[in-house]
C-alpha cells in the first residue's frame, strides 16, 4: 500500500479544520475536514457503497471531507470500514477542540420512501453508541451489512459522541442504511454549529467537555 506523503486538505480557507493520517498493517487512511464548510467532498476508500454513504455524510452535514483509504480489501471490507470511521472520528474531535460555543446536541428524523430513521447525538466527549438497526440481508452488493455498525461505533468512539441510531421501520436495506448516514449528518450539522448565545462558553455546567 502506498504511503501518503502530503497531508490532505479541504478546499478553501478558514473554518475549524483538522487532518489525520493513520497507518497500520491493514490500512492506510488520510482524511481532512472543515466543520464550517459547504458539504464539498472528495472520498475514495476503494469501497463504492462506503464512498456513497460518506458523501451523504458530507453533503447533508455541510462538513467538507477529503479522504483517501487503502486497505486489505482482498480479505474483506472490515478493516477499511472501521478505520475510516476511526480517522473521521479523530478528525471531528480534533476540529472541535475544547468544544466551546457549540450547540452540542443534534437530532434528525429522516424519511426515505418506506423507511424512517431517527438519530440523536450529544457531542459530549463521552462516547457511546445505541444501535437499533436491523437488516434483512447480510450484504448490500459486496458489502456486509454488519459493517455499518462498526463504522458508527468507531466514529462515535473517536469523535466523542453519545450517539443513538434507531430505524423505526423500513424494507429496503439501501434506504435503511442511507437514512442512518443522512440522519447523523443532519444531527451533526446542528450539534457542531457555533451557538451565538453561548459566547464561546463550554455548553456544560462542568465547564469542560
Amino acid at each position: 500500500m502506498a504511503t501518503t506523503t502530503t497531508p490532505l486538505t479541504t478546499p478553501g480557507t478558514g473554518g475549524r479544520r483538522a487532518s489525520v493520517e493513520r497507518a497500520t498493517k491493514e490500512t492506510r487512511i488520510a482524511a481532512a475536514i472543515n466543520l464550517d464548510g459547504t458539504g464539498v467532498y472528495d472520498i475514495k476508500t476503494g469501497i463504492g457503497f462506503l464512498d456513497h454513504m460518506l458523501e451523504q455524510l458530507s453533503r447533508h452535514s455541510l462538513i467538507d471531507i477529503t479522504l483517501r483509504a487503502e486497505g486489505d480489501l482482498h480479505i474483506d471490507y472490515h478493516h477499511t470500514t472501521e478505520d475510516a470511521g476511526i480517522v473521521l472520528g479523530e478528525c471531528l474531535s480534533k476540529a472541535l477542540g475544547d468544544r466551546k460555543g457549540i450547540r452540542r446536541y443534534g437530532s434528525a428524523t429522516i424519511p426515505m420512501d418506506e423507511t424512517l430513521t431517527e438519530v440523536a447525538l450529544d457531542a459530549s466527549n463521552r462516547p457511546y453508541l445505541i444501535w437499533k438497526v436491523e437488516f434483512t440481508k447480510p450484504k448490500l452488493g459486496t458489502m456486509d451489512t454488519e459493517l455499518f455498525k462498526e463504522w458508527f461505533q468507531a466514529f462515535a468512539q473517536l469523535g466523542g459522541l453519545t450517539l443513538h441510531v434507531w430505524n423505526h421501520y423500513g424494507e429496503n436495506n439501501h434506504h435503511i442504511v442511507e437514512s442512518c448516514f443522512k440522519g447523523i449528518a443532519r444531527a451533526l450539522r446542528v450539534a457542531v454549529e457555533i451557538d451565538p448565545r453561548q459566547t464561546m462558553a463550554v455548553p456544560s455546567t462542568k465547564g469542560v467537555l
